[in-house]
């Protein structure tokens, strides 16, 4: 039987190679993005696979039922949620010059709207347990949190996008915490520098980084890199494992002296 997943901002960047990633391990995939539907995009998914396409921002939390009630009228059930959709800030500024505008949006988007997508996605997966359903039979549904190597390597330029990713990492603990009793399972992702539109402004800074081996593998990361991470998680292989952080930063995490 496919299982479901929901994917926030899957339809570019590291949220297709995660769609992708699932697509080939015989996901049906519910795309949440904010643009109208990339008909191009879309009919190169559908070829790896079953994909739907739900116009809207996980940061409107007032329509985050309409989001679910779409996947769960089409499919019947939800298995799995991605929380991908991130901004990094429009304009990046020190921060003594950093304004109240730019932090509500970067924090709106990156970490209130998941936090409350997630609650919802659980009550859903909570509500469609089997009956008689015991911790014994293992786990009803994973939810994974694409975070940042910003949740823990300062940037002060831009403060509000670190502060966000920081809070994606308390929010996994918590949430695999609570979900735990319920049979789901929490992990977070943290990719470190990835080939990606957010990071193509600053493309010369990351070369540079690479080439002066600060990361032990010196090459940008790619989105199937992250999707590969994602759909690991999502195979059931470690049912007695949550809120772990799974890095995939080329080592970039790792202290060298």
């Amino acid at each position: 039987m496919n299982r479901i997943a929901l994917v926030t901002g899957g339809n570019r960047g590291i949220g297709r190679g995660v769609t992708e990633a699932l697509l080939s391990a015989g996901y049906r995939v519910a795309i949440l993005a904010t643009r109208p539907e990339p008909t191009e995009v879309i009919t190169d998914l559908r070829r790896l696979g079953e994909v739907s396409y739900i116009r809207g921002s996980v940061a409107d939390t007032t329509e985050h039922a309409r989001y679910l009630d779409q996947v769960l009228d089409r499919w019947g059930r939800l298995d799995v949620l991605v929380n991908n959709a991130g901004v990094a800030p429009l304009d990046r500024r020190d921060l003594l010059e950093a304004d109240p505008e730019s932090f509500d949006r970067v924090l709106g988007i990156n970490l209130r709207g998941p936090y409350f997508l997630t609650q919802a996605a659980a009550r859903a997966m909570v509500a469609g347990r089997p009956t008689g359903w015991t911790l014994e039979d293992g786990p009803i549904g994973t939810i994974v949190n694409v975070s940042s190597i910003s949740a823990e390597v300062v940037s002060t330029d831009r403060g509000d996008y670190c502060l966000s990713k920081a809070g994606v990492a308390m929010a996994t603990r918590l949430w695999a915490a609570r979900l735990a009793p319920e049979g789901i399972l929490v992990y977070e992702v943290r990719p470190g520098i990835i080939a990606t539109d957010m990071t193509a402004g600053v493309t010369a800074k990351y070369d540079a980084y690479f080439a002066a081996g600060a990361v032990p593998m010196s090459r940008w990361g790619r989105p199937d890199d992250v999707g590969g991470a994602v759909a690991q998680l999502c195979a059931g292989a470690m049912p007695y494992s949550t809120g772990d952080v799974i890095h995939v930063d080329g080592g970039q995490h790792i202290p060298v002296l």
